[in-house]
């Protein structure tokens, strides 16, 4: 979620804010002709066709994402109409924070969705859907583990029942954090650091690139096997969880002030900055052999210049400038050479999701355009 920063300047690379405002602002009024009626409305990715949206219903991981772009869109230029199309899709995920909890996305489903509207309007109606989603996701908290359990069933090489974290939670923590100082508990803010310090020393390679899981054994807490569900393989470095690990690292020093989180957080920037290409969107996963022709993944990009933008105000001057130059870039290599073709209503094209799983590669997903839309916003309030 948006927050304000400030750091040390760095000359802007030209990014046009309104050229991006207004072509973000025809992508979601296409996107949103074409919403069919019924329950699976909530346009997720695009499909093979390279024209038509894949539809989901409230209960799916990203469905948060979509109505978190239309509260961006609002914020981005103020109109009405993208308040009132936010509202609508935000209450269709209400029932996620009452019912019994599936999994360790209602951060994504919403934080993003209730979140953001509680942000940007203050009503308190809003607030208190934050507020029991954040109760639900804690009863995924295992005291011996000390983390989330991410996936509570069945899930190939997981071992399941034993208990399983993949570096995406990390994201999610950020509801705790929020909950505990707007009417939560304490308990919520301990169970977020306890998790984060967990990650911290599982979930890492000496070179502080991040697995994607961890298997704990859930009556010991004892680490069984590190594994990248999603990546290339197991020792490689996995795109987007590198960037969740970078953005999540990040927000969770905002939040705790705590100067080893701020280290880290730098620590798994760096490592993952030196190793981009020349135009900063990394590859699905760095180690690919098939570079440079492995497919890309936009979102990854979006997520870590969302994050510097937040992280840069954080470290020394000369860091933070180099950050936010980064940052700059990024953007302006998505808004030069990653937008969608004209036959689809996405905003960002080139992003790949499960790669080992043969789905949505290459294509166009909503968290990449969720996250994307952030950053913007991200850099215009840098810019004021």
């Amino acid at each position: 979620m948006i927050t304000m920063a400030c750091c040390a300047c760095a000359r802007d690379v030209g990014l046009n804010l309104e050229a991006e405002t207004s072509y973000i602002e025809k992508r979601l009024q296409g996107t949103l002709t074409d919403i069919p009626d019924g329950k699976v409305n909530i346009p997720r990715s695009i499909q093979k066709d390279g024209r038509s949206w894949k539809y989901v219903s409230y209960q799916d991981w990203t469905s948060g994402f979509w109505s978190g772009e239309l509260w961006y869109a609002y914020e981005l230029s103020g109109r009405p109409k993208w308040k009132e199309q936010a509202e609508r899709f935000t209450m269709e995920l209400k029932p996620l924070a009452y019912e019994p909890v599936i999994d360790h996305d209602l951060g994504f489903q919403i934080f993003n969705s209730f979140g953001n509207a509680y942000r940007l309007t203050g009503d308190n109606s809003y607030r208190q859907v934050v507020l029991a989603a954040a109760d639900s996701l804690a009863t995924l908290f295992n005291p011996k583990v000390g983390t989330i359990l991410s996936w509570p069933r069945s899930v190939p090489n997981m071992e399941w029942p034993q208990h399983n974290t993949i570096i995406d939670n990390m994201i999610n923590l950020e509801l705790l954090f929020w909950a505990s100082k707007n009417g939560g508990t304490d308990s919520l803010y301990h169970i977020a650091v306890s998790h984060a310090k967990k990650t911290m020393e599982n979930h890492f390679r000496d070179d502080y690139t991040s697995y994607h899981v961890v298997v704990y054994d859930r009556e010991n807490g004892k680490r069984i096997k590190q594994v990248t569900h999603q990546g290339f393989a197991d020792n490689s470095m996995w795109a987007r969880g590198q960037s969740w690990a970078i953005y999540g690292y990040t927000m969770v020093y905002r939040e705790t002030k705590d100067p080893v989180f701020l280290d880290f957080a730098q620590k798994v920037t760096d490592v993952y900055l030196d190793r981009l290409p020349k135009d900063l969107v990394p590859y699905w996963d760095f180690d690919d052999p098939n570079i440079p022709d492995a497919p890309r993944d936009a979102s990854a990009a979006a997520v870590v210049a969302s994050a510097l933008f937040e992280l840069c105000q954080y470290v020394p001057a000369e860091k933070g400038a180099l950050y936010r130059k980064k940052a700059e870039l990024m953007l302006a290599s998505l808004a030069g050479h990653y937008h969608t073709a004209d036959g689809n209503s996405a905003i960002l094209g080139q992003v790949t999701g499960h790669y080992p799983n043969g789905s949505e590669i290459n294509t166009s997903i909503n968290y990449g355009d969720y996250y994307y839309m952030e950053a913007l916003l991200r850099y215009k309030n840098l810019r004021k």
